[in-house]
């Protein structure tokens, strides 16, 4: 059966509300009737340390039986850390660490936003450079490194394709995430076919989609690099072929788990209920599940 992960993401709507904790999460998402959890960076007070909180969510994972699928956070290699590379490629390392307590077996990390004015070619060697240090790191500790089609620099299916194929490690492989394809305008289907045999996870995330030619469509849009407008969706509510994306998957041999990170204005409970129910009717017609 395909394994289906909730993303503590998609519960912002509620953290920000502060109707619950990420740590509460696992528990609302197990309750939802999802498999797992994918752990999205660390949100607690200055109370606790990185990895002692860490040992919270492994420990309430543990009593809940409840696995992780993923270890997704923030990283750049040419802007974070103040723009230290070296500093940059240490923290990330230190947060593979974090990802062995909570006992993730694949982490996601981004490549860079970039810089204005610097071309992703111009970028490559350096994102190439981090990402290389950074698997090697994490091979050692059996965990696999991703990135993913995030943002609107390292984004295009050609551009992570590219830093795929430079890194060229076995460790390393790509997180597809069939929706945020949409952002840099590029058709879902053909962008998912183009990565789907380097894939280690993938997201099912939905958009719903707006010509720039309209006028703005108000409150909970945001616009492409193209100028075109998107809104987070309910699974199956949106623009994105899910269904004929999770085909492509499987096709290229995917047959690891699936998360949903739900990013709508609808209410969470809601939103991922019927995300959740969608996904499950995909799952069964594709995988057989």
């Amino acid at each position: 059966m395909t394994i289906i992960a909730a993303s503590t993401y998609s519960f912002n709507q509620l953290i920000s509300k502060g109707e619950v904790s990420q740590l509460e999460t696992i528990s609302l998402a197990k309750e939802m009737g999802f498999d797992a959890i994918e752990i999205v960076d660390l949100i607690h007070d200055d109370s606790i340390s990185d990895r002692d909180y860490a040992k919270e969510l492994k420990k309430e994972m543990d009593r809940l039986n409840f696995p992780i699928t993923n270890f997704t956070f923030g990283a750049d290699f040419l802007n974070g850390s103040d723009g230290d590379f070296n500093a940059e490629v240490a923290r990330v390392k230190n947060m593979i660490d974090i990802a062995e307590i909570l006992g993730a077996k694949s982490v996601r990390h981004d490549a860079t936003s970039g810089k204005i004015g610097l071309s992703f070619d111009q970028a490559l060697p350096y994102i190439v450079e981090g990402c290389l240090e950074v698997t090697e790191y994490a091979a050692k500790k059996g965990i696999m490194t991703m990135v993913e089609n995030h943002g609107f620099f390292s984004q295009d299916s050609t551009r992570v394709e590219q830093l795929y194929s430079m890194v060229n490690h076995s460790n390393f492989k790509l997180l597809v995430d069939m929706g945020n394809f949409l952002c840099v305008d590029e058709d879902p289907l053909e962008a998912v076919s183009r990565v789907a045999p380097y894939a280690g996870y993938a997201h099912a995330k939905d958009f719903h989609i707006k010509p720039g030619s309209d006028a703005f469509p108000g409150e909970g849009f945001f616009g492409t690099r193209g100028g075109n407008y998107l809104r987070g969706a309910i699974t199956g509510h949106g623009n994105v072929p899910v269904e004929q994306c999770l085909v492509i998957l499987r096709n290229a041999g995917y047959k690891g788990p699936l998360a949903i990170e739900f990013e709508g204005i609808e209410d969470n409970h809601y939103g991922l209920k019927i995300s959740l129910a969608n996904l499950r009717r995909y799952c069964q017609k594709v995988f057989g599940d």
